[in-house]
């Protein structure tokens, strides 16, 4: 541990202050993180952590998540500006006109919306527990999906759904093409192709196994192959190998720059200065954290 993470950590002793950090942020962050998971494990996470401060290393959506499930914890973020363009893809006004449209719709948001979408959302659920959730709604159950399009498709497939799709995708996720697939491929024609389900449906058809950040960590951990075909953010790549060191991992090259503006100089001064302090109003949070509370009771049914 290098002399900044040390004074970094000494200041968490200090101020009973806890990091959790995203999959997807900087090796050196995850590193000297209390809590590192992807956006399921971190809100299950926050709410039950004790600590007066919560520092949420990785995007605003969920610094505002944190804040919404803690309010009555300090929660800052090590950088305002680390956005997240799934989450900017749906706004509000515009998610308040569809429902609109569809008076008998249940509308299931992906964690990555704002605090007003989850005020205006029945259920949240992530990219780990949508498939379960969904299969316990009923059949017959309307349901407009946002803002997510590929993750959403995917969802429609795997429980032979109709689900009304949100016009949205993670830019990250969505660059990726099936020939950059095609061609890591056919360097490595034995490697495991593990992508995230924010991927079109045609790099997901090339997939072997797909899943949330956390599904693809354990699947990895769980399996004795020993070449992998990473289809998600490069982030993940820090904890593949270091749980799984003999092994061979080969990213498709998705970065997410926002992901990486959480840096240990950023760390540091943020827990120093206690800024920039994340701040949800009372009256979207109250109505968010509803949609919260019942993602975390139907991801343990």
């Amino acid at each position: 541990m290098n002399n900044l993470s040390k004074k970094i950590r000494s200041l968490c002793e200090q101020k009973h202050a806890v990091i959790m950090a995203h999959y997807y942020t900087l090796p050196e962050i995850q590193e000297v993180a209390d809590f590192i998971g992807d956006s399921l494990a971190l809100a299950q996470k926050a709410k039950t952590i004790e600590a007066d401060i919560i520092v949420l290393c990785g995007v605003h959506f969920m610094g505002e998540t944190a804040k919404i499930i803690c309010p009555d914890k300090k929660v800052l973020v090590p950088d305002m500006n680390a956005g997240c363009s799934l989450a900017d893809s749906c706004e509000a006004k515009a998610l308040a006109q569809l429902k609109a449209q569809y008076p008998n719709a249940m509308v299931v948001s992906y964690v990555n919306t704002t605090a007003a979408v989850k005020a205006l959302t029945d259920i949240v659920v992530t990219s780990s527990n949508a498939e379960k959730i969904i299969n316990q709604l009923p059949q017959e159950q309307e349901i407009i999906f946002g803002p997510d399009r590929n993750l959403g498709a995917y969802i429609n497939k795997v429980t032979d759904r109709k689900m009304i799709l949100w016009d949205g995708c993670c830019q990250v996720h969505n660059s990726i093409e099936p020939e950059h697939i095609d061609a890591l491929k056919q360097q490595y024609p034995h490697a495991i192709v593990l992508a995230h389900p924010e991927c079109k449906g045609t790099v997901l058809e090339k997939a072997d196994v797909i899943g949330s950040t956390a599904a693809l960590l354990n699947f990895a951990k769980l399996h004795d192959y020993e070449q992998y075909i990473v289809v998600t953010e490069s982030g993940i790549m820090h904890e593949l190998q270091k749980h799984c060191p003999y092994k061979q991992f080969i990213p498709v090259g998705a970065i997410c720059e926002d992901m990486q503006l959480s840096t240990l100089d950023k760390l540091y001064n943020c827990l120093l200065t206690e800024q920039p302090e994340i701040q949800v109003d009372t009256v979207i949070a109250k109505k968010a954290i509803v949609s919260i509370q019942r993602m975390l009771e139907m991801s343990e049914k």
